[in-house]
């Protein structure tokens, strides 16, 4: 009887030993694959669109988009962007602090970079096994893609209003213009609704918003001097 039990846990670990294997290539392949192509769909754009909320969205390269976008959410979401290796520490030290004394509200401090690993790859949550996969697929971007690439596809999955997902769907959308024609006002306007897109209305702009983005256009003003945000705004 202890052969038997012996030899089927053999067996069992062989079975997931070779299925994680065959998981752990597919996925690498994956993050290597979306260095140049984007992906076909996510899951919380799957969501968006099965639970009603509709599913609008425009990829489009680089040099299709503003520079003003590319600064306004570095302003807005990650002002040390450019020099991080895809997460701030020193923010998510503040972050543990404050829910610990404050359980009730939820502060975030997530980076570019892992808001991409958490929109590309997984789902919306704040589950230890989601956190960590979102450590996982942060690092494997920012070693893999680079900052580029992450900004690129930053702003062509990341959800921008309601249904709407990308900054060419949200330029359409709130300005009736492709999202190269972006002004700083409305730029700024746009990455205003980052932190809730689905609760933080632009069109016409809340008195939120409004106080909100004029904040944005005074941190996009100040770090356009800055010589590594320069280089990765003005990049295509």
């Amino acid at each position: 009887m202890g052969e038997k039990k012996t030899g089927f846990f053999r067996r069992a670990w062989r079975v997931l030993r070779k299925v994680f294997i065959i998981l752990f290539i597919a996925q690498l392949a994956y993050i290597i694959l979306l260095k140049w192509f984007y992906p076909p769909i996510t899951i919380t754009q799957f969501v968006s669109w099965i639970s009603g909320n509709g599913l609008q969205r425009d990829y489009v390269r680089s040099e299709s988009i503003s520079s003003h976008a590319r600064l306004a959410v570095i302003a807005s979401e990650d002002q040390i962007f450019p020099d991080h290796s895809g997460f701030d520490w020193k923010n998510m030290k503040k972050a543990m602090r404050y829910n610990e004394k404050k359980p009730g509200r939820i502060r975030g401090a997530s980076t570019i970079s892992q808001q991409v690993a958490k929109n590309v790859f997984l789902w919306q949550g704040k589950s230890f096994i989601r956190k960590g996969l979102e450590a996982y697929f942060t690092f494997m971007i920012e070693l893999i893609w680079g900052k580029r690439r992450i900004m690129e596809v930053y702003l062509n999955v990341i959800e921008m209003g309601k249904g709407i997902f990308g900054i060419e769907q949200a330029a359409q959308f709130y300005f009736n213009k492709q999202a190269k024609s972006l002004s700083m006002q409305e730029a700024a306007l746009i990455a205003t609704c980052l932190p809730n897109p689905k609760r933080i209305r632009i069109k016409p702009p809340s008195a939120y918003a409004s106080r909100r983005s004029n904040w944005v256009i005074q941190q996009m003003k100040f770090l356009a001097r800055d010589v590594d945000v320069k280089k990765l705004i003005l990049a295509n």
